[in-house]
């Protein structure tokens, strides 16, 4: 039998959470490589909260995915054959060859990377596109100073963790919330946050300003809603907000409740002189090579750590990706497709 490449593909967009009914499983023949290409196995897949708006029709920054195309994500794959003159077999690269086992690549979206100089799942989060995220958004946007207080939602996920620990390593007071009491522990004792907060807790928002006696100089935003709710009010003159994700709105179907608070968010945007700013992390491409320099070398002297969970099979991955919008992730999720 010729051998199958198994692909996930997007089957239907949902309304409000997604359910595993909306992935379809199909396999196809393993395709070969035409002149120029590389043949890739898929090793491990990146799992992130920002493919729950490419399942999504709603204009974006990006384009959606179609229904009955492949799953979009990044992944670590190995080469298994090549006709590229930069990549030979049993190199491994970081491709964005989406929710499948085994996939073609012209070599215009890889990067090779050593397994000698770190892990290779690193590559999809604090050496990837999640610590970049945290890199270039604090740094340029949130521009932390000595003494100020930072604090970051989902803290104990890739991106807020590396806030917090970054935060630190520029000399500012970091305040992680998350969700539940272990993520609060990994956030507090393995990346040595000043506080961590369970944004679960019935008095989350008295935690949250007794934790922050002199206010909040930056927040990152990853979450949105109740948390965003706790933050505002402790908001300090020239408070910076790089806004990177709003997790807790993705699988959010018609309008938000309770009265309308943008009149009140606008008052303390003039009044306290707040800058807040969306951004992608693309943006910032330019940063890139600092980035990988600063962060390796900050992984390499132990002050910044990281967190994996890693799920086995790429069947799990609908499951996997369902159950990371609730929250039930510990740590950078991954799925190790073989």
């Amino acid at each position: 039998m010729t051998e199958q490449n198994l692909q996930i593909l997007l089957a239907s967009r949902p309304v409000g959470r997604p359910s595993p009914d909306n992935f379809e499983f199909v396999h196809t023949p393993i395709p070969s490589p035409g002149e120029g290409q590389v043949l890739l196995k898929i090793r491990y897949l990146s799992l992130d909260p920002y493919m729950r708006g490419r399942m999504s029709a709603a204009k974006s920054y990006a384009a959606s995915v179609e229904i009955g195309q492949v799953m979009e994500g990044g992944t670590v794959a190995e080469v298994l054959e090549s006709r590229h003159p930069d990549y030979a077999a049993g190199d491994r690269v970081l491709s964005y060859s989406g929710w499948q086992a085994h996939a073609l690549s012209d070599g215009t979206d890889l990067r090779k990377l050593d397994p000698q100089q770190a892990p290779v799942t690193t590559a999809l989060g604090v050496l990837g596109m999640p610590g970049f995220t945290a890199y270039a958004g604090l740094l340029t946007l949130g521009q932390p100073k000595p003494g100020e207080t930072v604090v970051v939602a989902a803290a104990s996920g890739p991106v807020g963790a590396a806030v917090g620990q970054i935060a630190r390593i520029k000399a500012a007071r970091a305040v992680g919330i998350a969700g539940g009491p272990d993520k609060c522990a990994l956030v507090r004792d393995a990346f040595g946050f000043d506080v961590a907060l369970d944004h679960r807790s019935p008095t989350f928002a008295e935690e949250l300003q007794a934790a922050c006696p002199d206010g909040i100089d930056v927040y990152f935003e990853n979450v949105g809603g109740k948390v965003w709710d706790a933050v505002f009010p402790l908001l300090n003159t020239f408070a910076r907000i790089p806004v990177c994700g709003l997790v807790a709105q993705y699988n959010s179907t018609g309008p938000f409740d309770g009265p309308d608070r943008l009149p009140i968010l606008m008052r303390d945007v003039l009044t306290k002189s707040l800058t807040i700013r969306g951004f992608i992390q693309r943006e910032f491409h330019a940063q890139r090579p600092a980035f990988y320099r600063e962060m390796a070398q900050w992984i390499a002297e132990g002050r910044v750590k990281y967190q994996e969970d890693i799920v086995d099979g790429l069947e799990s991955a609908p499951e996997a990706f369902i159950g990371m919008l609730e929250g039930r992730n510990f740590g950078k999720l991954i799925v190790q497709v073989s």
